[in-house]
């Protein structure tokens, strides 16, 4: 069984030949950390650990001022910036971290009135599709399950207005976050359809959309249903439509809207970090094979790089999803930061190869 058919499989719900296997790494973690620790030297990762499936390009500039960023201030350490989405963020220069959020030029609906038509036609400076289709080709000559992917409407939110105005805006001026969402709905429907035709179908969509703080959602699941679920449903079907699966990536302590994410039609919840409050196995009790399942390895367990406790975190849920026979991707509970050591995460994929099998 080649990855592409193992991962088609397993986000059908179906039970194949193994579990799947995939990881996301910090920017940092491999080039600075792990080359001299005995990764070898220009291996991409997805062939040296043999990774089921792989991104192909495809990120839309879904940025009101798409190919815009102007350098504002600059030390040894950090930069500030103003990104395409007319935001001021403060990012480290050499690490991976969380931007600081300075200035928004969109603060109330009377600015987005301003520049929403900026996103309502087709525009091809948003996506490259000779890239697009070069990537693609290049995934597939590897056998591996080639997924485009974009960030959604929270993160659109929150990169567009900052997270002091579009969260209050969720009570206070609904009207606006429902056209918000409503607009960048039908931008996805435009280019996307486009980018298919020039550049051709993945095997699936992967779409970036943090749901939840460290404690609990961002609002109410009832108030996440009534403002987001229609646009998640129609984004779904829309991708569905192609014969698409859609993997949902969602940051935080999302227990409260997994029902939502299952209504709303996504086929693979991921990452599910465990460092707040998720756990893989009690999902598949839950919710069973309504969905598949990528992740929740615990990177606070991995980065002790004390074997025994990663091999207590690893073995539990593999031999569980195994015995259920839940579809299961084995993946970190976000991705692997440069203090797991090089050889803790070989060490979890030998726990893997040993326990991974269905």
């Amino acid at each position: 069984m080649t990855s592409r058919e193992r991962v088609t499989a397993l986000l059908n719900k179906e039970i194949p030949d193994r579990m799947g296997l995939f990881e996301h790494f910090w920017g940092e973690t491999i080039p600075q950390y792990w080359i001299n620790e005995g990764y070898p030297e220009g291996e991409d990762p997805h062939d040296f650990f043999g990774f089921d499936l792989q991104q192909a390009g495809s990120w839309l500039d879904a940025a009101l001022f798409p190919g815009t960023s102007e350098l504002l201030e600059e030390t040894d350490q950090w930069q500030v910036t103003r990104d395409g989405r007319g935001a001021i963020l403060k990012n480290w220069k050499s690490k991976s971290g969380t931007p600081e959020h300075i200035a928004f030029t969109v603060k109330s609906p009377r600015e987005w009135a301003e520049y929403r038509a900026l996103l309502l036609d087709l525009d091809p400076r948003r996506y490259d599709a000779e890239a697009t289709r070069q990537a693609l080709q290049e995934v597939r000559s590897h056998g591996r399950f080639a997924t485009y992917g974009n960030l959604a409407f929270v993160e659109l939110l929150r990169g567009t207005l900052g997270d002091m105005v579009w969260l209050p805006a969720l009570l206070t001026e609904k009207e606006w976050i429902h056209d918000f969402n409503s607009v960048y709905l039908q931008f996805f429907q435009i280019h996307y359809a486009q980018l298919f035709e020039e550049a051709g179908l993945p095997d699936g969509m992967f779409i970036y959309e943090d749901l939840g703080f460290s404690n609990g959602l961002w609002c109410s699941p009832q108030l996440m249903g009534e403002m987001f679920l229609p646009y998640y449903k129609a984004l779904v079907d829309f991708f569905k439509s192609y014969g698409l699966p859609v993997i949902l990536h969602t940051c935080g302590d999302i227990r409260q809207a997994v029902p939502m994410i299952v209504e709303a039609g996504f086929d693979c919840l991921q990452p599910m970090e465990a460092k707040a409050g998720n756990d893989v196995v009690q999902f598949a009790n839950e919710y069973g094979d309504e969905l598949s399942y990528m992740g929740n390895i615990d990177v606070t367990v991995l980065n002790t790089n004390d074997k025994q406790r990663v091999r207590e975190e690893i073995v539990r849920k593999l031999e569980a999803m195994r015995q259920m026979r839940i579809p299961y991707i084995f993946h970190s509970d976000h991705s692997i930061p440069p203090d797991v050591r090089y050889d803790t995460y070989c060490y979890a994929l030998e726990l893997f190869r040993e326990y991974g099998d269905y």
